[in-house]
């Protein structure tokens, strides 16, 4: 069973004096036990420097300490500690030497030990303790293998002579989290106690070497160098004509600019009224007053600006595909600066991009923050009525238009049940409302209708700040979801979503093109073009779905099946509006079809490869064996020739 950790109460204090004479009469005892706790990955020659430097600093710790306040109550000694001032001094070096062994965090101040001493100092020549045998190579080795606190634990039995108790309480004194287990790590040493006074371990008895001549020499021939190429550099930068000079068009780097520093500045801010929307001359993000219970809170919004400005390591950054990540081109517009959840959320447009940040509302530097920058070029009251505020646990927050009356829940999958309301607070945040996929295999897919400025819109969560609105209609004329059949395609193609999930998507259509009645009397097929854009133009994603007739209760068939799909194709969007697929389809009856529909663009199709068919109109159907392949293409009705999408 492991044991409680022996700490004592506290030391027995020592003063300046007392520890000072330690100091002077156990200085190679001191310094030894310093070098062999230091981290090994140092050379042998840094370590008898470190050593030495932790011994001399560790007087002046007793020092800042002050005398021992004579009218105090000395507590009482343990029987081992009969020298204080040699115990604190041990003490010291040991926390030292320890600390110089553990990583460094940049978010705090980098401790000196792993630094080369300031004194003592050598300069061209090199000190090393006398080599000795192999045994000592051998627990060299061995000891460079284990922990600092082991190594600490492994001398203070070794060359202290200290009992396992004593040395749990000193080490738990020196900072070290868990003594007992350096005491069992050091267990894994052999105990070749006598080897620690050998001279390969006494940083007090050195010999003298000299360094790498010839690098030294390489060394100052660079620095020369480059000496003389910043001198140089400078003599340039002050001629005139393209060099810094007054009459120079262009500023120095990191010089100041009035320009980059207003953008930094947060009383510079674009802040619009409350009411300005109501008589502005844009629907879109210009509109959108600003908001929040914390937009006069500077230090928040300075940060906010810095971290865009230069995000560090700490910050998690996304950006929707082709959104530029730099810094503020001037002073942006302030959306919404307040509290969310468990984050402060500031958002900012600046014509470009919507900018979302969002950090610990204690201000924490330690848990990070987040940057994250959507494209928004091009809004309209039909693309600016929310934004993400928050995504966290499964569900979403949105900060909606000023615009927007009324936000409902829809689950998509379900087109036979009422939405649910949501409320919103006075800045127009809504709660937390599922996110699109909530529950794992697909059953349920959230959308969120806003109401307002006389329409009601579809929108969902993919994963950006932007959310997409979703529509129904030919290409040319696409409008927003409305009536029980566009709800009822929509269900049996949210589940396709994710293929566009994360890829800047503005807008997502999706409308039949297509009724096929099927062979054998087997019911009527539907084909669905499903077509994503995006805010940056290229980018977009079409899927051409096949709908079997599925035999369930209204809105509850499976998802479509992927006939075809394509990328940055014009087929099924406002500039070629046609679109054509096929799919190799399974009777009720165990027979096999080639079956192909087109939009009304199509005067006929045909099939040729493994299936050779022609079909006056937009629907052929033709008799298959499985793992058939055909090539499809058609004719439009202006005469021209045009394949399938692809």
């Amino acid at each position: 069973m492991r044991p409680l950790s022996e700490v004592s109460p506290a030391a027995a204090r020592a003063d300046a004096g007392q520890s000072g004479a330690a100091l002077v009469e156990h200085y190679p005892r001191l310094a030894r036990l310093g070098y062999l706790v230091l981290p090994h990955s140092l050379s042998r020659d840094r370590r008898v420097l470190t050593a030495h430097a932790l011994a001399q600093r560790s007087l002046q710790a007793a020092h800042r300490a002050g005398p021992v306040d004579g009218g105090a109550i000395a507590l009482p000694r343990r029987p081992e500690a009969a020298d204080p001032g040699y115990a604190y001094v041990r003490r010291q070096v040991l926390r030292h030497a320890l600390a110089a062994g553990r990583p460094s965090r940049l978010r705090h101040r980098p401790r000196r030990a792993p630094f080369p001493p300031r004194l003592p100092l050598t300069w061209g020549i090199r000190l090393y303790p006398h080599s000795g045998g192999a045994d000592e190579l051998a627990l060299e080795q061995r000891l460079s293998a284990v922990s600092g606190a082991a190594r600490a634990a492994f001398v203070l039995r070794g060359l202290e002579g200290l009992a396992d108790g004593e040395v749990r309480r000193v080490l738990s004194e020196a900072g070290v989290a868990d003594p007992h287990a350096a005491l069992m790590e050091a267990d894994g040493v052999p105990a070749a106690y006598e080897l620690l006074a050998s001279p390969e371990f006494d940083p007090c008895s050195l010999q003298a070497r000299p360094p790498d001549l010839a690098r030294r020499r390489r060394y100052l021939r660079a620095a020369l160098a480059g000496f003389a190429a910043l001198l140089v550099c400078g003599a340039l930068l002050g001629l005139p004509g393209e060099g810094w000079s007054r009459g120079a068009l262009s500023a120095p780097l990191y010089a100041r600019n009035p320009a980059a520093e207003a953008a930094l500045d947060p009383g510079a801010l674009r802040r619009v009224p409350a009411t300005f929307w109501q008589r502005s001359p844009r629907t879109d993000f210009t509109a959108w007053p600003t908001r929040g219970d914390r937009t006069e809170d500077t230090r928040l919004l300075r940060r906010a600006l810095r971290v865009w400005a230069r995000p560090g390591g700490g910050v998690r950054t996304s950006a929707t595909p082709g959104t530029p990540v730099g810094p503020p081109m001037g002073a942006p517009q302030l959306l919404y600066a307040g509290e969310v959840g468990p984050s402060a959320v500031v958002l900012f447009h600046d014509g470009l991009r919507v900018v979302r940040y969002a950090e610990p509302r204690d201000a924490d530097p330690s848990k990070g923050a987040a940057l994250d920058f959507a494209r928004v070029d091009g809004a309209d009251a039909t693309s600016a009525g929310a934004l993400v505020v928050e995504r966290a646990g499964g569900s979403v927050r949105y900060l909606t238009a000023p615009w927007v009356r009324q936000v409902r829940v829809r689950d998509l999958l379900a087109p036979g049940r009422e939405p649910d309301a949501s409320r919103r607070t006075p800045d127009g945040v809504t709660g937390p409302l599922p996110g699109p996929a909530a529950t794992p295999g697909c059953r349920s897919w959230y959308a969120v209708e806003l109401a307002g400025a006389g329409a009601v819109r579809l929108v969902t969560d993919l994963g950006e700040l932007a959310p997409a609105r979703l529509t129904s209609g030919p290409p040319e004329r696409p409008h927003d979801v409305s009536g029980r059949a566009e709800y009822a395609s929509w269900a049996r193609t949210a589940c396709l979503l994710p293929a566009v999930r994360a890829h800047g998507v503005r807008e997502v259509n999706s409308w039949m093109y297509a009724e096929q009645p099927l062979p054998e009397g087997d019911g009527t097929a539907q084909w669905l073009c499903t077509r994503a854009e995006t805010w940056r133009g290229t980018g977009s994603r079409t899927l051409a779905q096949f709908q079997a007739p599925s035999g369930r209760p209204f809105g509850s068939g499976p998802p479509g099946v992927v006939a075809a799909r394509a990328e940055n194709a014009p087929e099924c969007g406002a500039r070629a509006p046609q679109v054509l697929a096929g799919v190799l389809w399974k009777s009720r009856g165990g027979r096999w079809y080639v079956l192909a529909a087109g939009s009304e663009q199509f005067a006929s199709l045909t099939t040729s490869g493994g299936v050779t068919a022609r079909a006056r109109g937009r629907l052929l159907a033709v008799r298959a064996g499985a793992g058939d392949r055909a090539r499809l293409d058609g004719r439009l009705t202006d005469g021209s020739r045009a394949g399938a999408l692809r």
